[in-house]
């Protein structure tokens, strides 16, 4: 009886212990991981955030970039750390429920080693072309690589990217022929892309709209579901394709067995960063659509993309070593 009273006090103390330190959160600065370079949207987005929480909850948020693997060295050093909110992640789609069917092999387990906390925002996904290419929108597009198969190749950041993976389900759905250059990151696909050493790329708006406005690139078509509240006038690939979609988030996570109570107060105070006016305002400006959500929508979301997309890389039979 007394055991059993002492085990009963035992936890009390600690759920009270629990509490306090809850009460208590933060009391000391909270590393914020970006698993990509600095200077990309992820990073921008993630130093956004950071400086507002920064200011809400009262301590530092410093955001470190680990960056290799594509996204899964940053990201399994989230999913070790201890689950007291001092270590985050802003995850993607590629590295949450794209890696764990190219890369079978990862370190972590995916979703299950992460807690969900907040979607934070949708990337304008674009598909552009050299002003070489004689074709004004999608349906010439396709005619013209129809008509010329194998001549037109498009530039990936790399084979498993999500550029890489938007080429191939829209070659498959156009039924054309192009061939995959592949390059180490975003920056020099870009730029190949526009000095015509290759002619189509899908990438986030954050890297081509520039080129775009600056009549470089031209800018056929996104390759999300509906149409852009940024870019109304632009098309979606499913247009003219039905069916066809490449959506791109970011999201924060924390490692798996956060407490609810931290994954609320987390979620609240990144959903409060993401109203700032001056934050919606620099990200619209770089093509990034912030989004509110609740960690079950995030949950949600994971888990359809990850069967969506593991499918389509299953199918098309794309592997990474």
């Amino acid at each position: 009886m007394l055991q059993r009273a002492f085990r009963g006090l035992l936890l009390l103390a600690l759920s009270c212990a629990a509490q306090a330190a809850l009460a208590a959160y933060p009391e000391k600065p909270i590393t914020l991981i970006v698993p990509w370079a600095a200077g990309g949207s992820t990073d921008i987005l993630a130093r956004a955030i950071a400086e507002q929480l920064g200011k809400s909850m009262g301590q530092p948020v410093v955001v470190d970039n680990r960056v290799g693997a594509s996204g899964n060295i940053g990201s399994n050093f989230v999913a070790k750390a201890r689950p007291d909110g001092y270590t985050l992640l802003i995850g993607s789609m590629s590295t949450h429920a794209m890696n764990p069917t190219l890369m079978p092999g990862m370190p972590f387990k995916g979703a299950d080693d992460f807690t969900p906390i907040a979607l934070v925002a949708n990337v304008i996904n674009t598909m552009v072309v050299n002003p070489s290419v004689p074709a004004k929108d999608l349906r010439e597009f396709i005619a013209y690589a129809k008509a010329n198969p194998g001549k037109l190749a498009y530039a990936s950041a790399g084979g498993g990217s999500t550029n890489h993976l938007s080429a191939e389900m829209f070659k498959k759905a156009a039924g054309i022929d192009m061939l995959h250059v592949p390059y180490k990151g975003g920056a020099p696909a870009v730029l190949d892309t526009v000095g015509n050493q290759t002619q189509v790329l899908f990438s986030a708006g954050t890297q081509t709209l520039p080129h775009v406005k600056a009549g470089k690139l031209r800018l056929l078509a996104v390759t999300e579901p509906r149409r852009s509240a940024l870019l109304p006038d632009t098309p979606t690939v499913a247009e003219t394709l039905p069916g066809y979609e490449m959506s791109v988030w970011y999201a924060a996570f924390g490692p798996a067995g956060m407490p609810a109570e931290l994954v609320t107060r987390l979620n609240t105070e990144i959903n409060k960063a993401l109203a700032v006016p001056e934050v919606r305002a620099r990200m619209d400006a770089i093509g990034v659509e912030l989004v509110k959500s609740t960690p079950e929508q995030l949950a949600a979301a994971l888990r359809r993309d990850t069967e969506r997309y593991g499918k389509v890389i299953r199918d098309l039979g794309i592997k990474l070593d």
